[in-house]
């Protein structure tokens, strides 16, 4: 494929920039050597640029592209054959093993809004609010946070379409208990959890993890921490789509200069949380071990 322009550009940002929107127009990945020339500098040069900035290689993020493309046609398009077609596949089997992969099940499963995927869930109230959480065969898939247990179910319901959603509290009493505890005192449980995103979140999503209660990273270290130090505004995009809130505790990122930046369940919440934990390390003096990630 022979580059239609070349733009000579100076900052990795610009750079970064170019082939991002190369990509996006074209609908997926395009072959690092074309968007080095597009950029006006050297192979090498923009694998580096991405991987510092964004986290993942060129390709990768060519792939991430053509998912979402995937996503809107399998909502959209009448059979998953069409999709493929629409999405930019070249095959059915590359379809199967990348689409499968990205989105957490099969496309079939996806199109059908996990169409026979048994989930669990309950409800609680816990010092926050209430409490709902999502439980697959692998783990926790969401933890929501609000003020009406109705309207948490509705958004439930809609986000896991046509999955099978049986509410089982007496099951789901032990998450629970722990998700309570980590509204209250932050402290850390080892909650299984059924992450579906992409590598570069299930990054960023491990380090929230790795962060003790009573402390806080802004967005530039934890970008620094999972060796993307120029990633802050890709990290607090990660932290924005993360679906399990307190057992991937998000709500222990904050800006640069110590504000609060946006919380899905809210700022007054987002606080609410700090300070418990804070309050909590305080007259404890220790540290509390973080969650691991099974």
């Amino acid at each position: 494929m022979r580059a239609p322009y070349r733009c000579r550009v100076s900052t990795p940002l610009q750079r970064i920039l170019v082939a991002c929107r190369a990509m996006e127009a074209s609908g997926g990945p395009i072959e690092t050597a074309t968007l080095a020339r597009l950029a006006g500098c050297g192979v090498r040069q923009l694998q580096r640029d991405f991987t510092g900035s964004v986290g993942v290689t060129p390709r990768d993020y060519g792939r991430s592209v053509r998912t979402m493309l995937a996503r809107a046609a399998l909502r959209s398009a009448p059979t998953v054959t069409e999709a493929i077609h629409d999405a930019g596949y070249g095959s059915v089997r590359a379809f199967y093993e990348e689409a499968g992969r990205r989105l957490g099940m099969t496309p079939s499963e996806f199109a059908s809004g996990a169409s026979g995927e048994l989930l669990i869930w309950a409800a609680t109230p816990s010092a926050i609010g209430v409490l709902i959480a999502v439980a697959s065969a692998r783990g926790l898939c969401a933890v929501r946070i609000g003020t009406d247990e109705a309207t948490l179910e509705r958004e439930v319901a809609t986000g896991f379409a046509r999955a099978r959603l049986v509410r089982d509290d007496d099951a789901m009493t032990d998450v629970m208990t722990a998700l309570r505890a980590l509204a209250l005192t932050g402290n850390a449980a080892s909650l299984p959890v059924d992450i579906r995103g992409t590598a570069f979140q299930a990054r960023v999503w491990q380090a929230l993890r790795e962060i003790p209660a009573g402390q806080t990273r802004t967005y530039a270290e934890l970008a620094a921490g999972i060796g993307s130090p120029r990633g802050a505004r890709a990290v607090a995009s990660a932290c924005a789509s993360n679906p399990i809130a307190l057992a991937i505790p998000c709500h222990r990122v904050i800006r640069g200069d110590g504000s609060l930046a946006g919380y899905a369940w809210g700022l007054e919440v987002k606080e609410q949380l700090l300070a418990l934990e804070a309050d909590r390390h305080a007259r404890t003096g220790s540290r509390v071990p973080s969650a691991s990630l099974v």
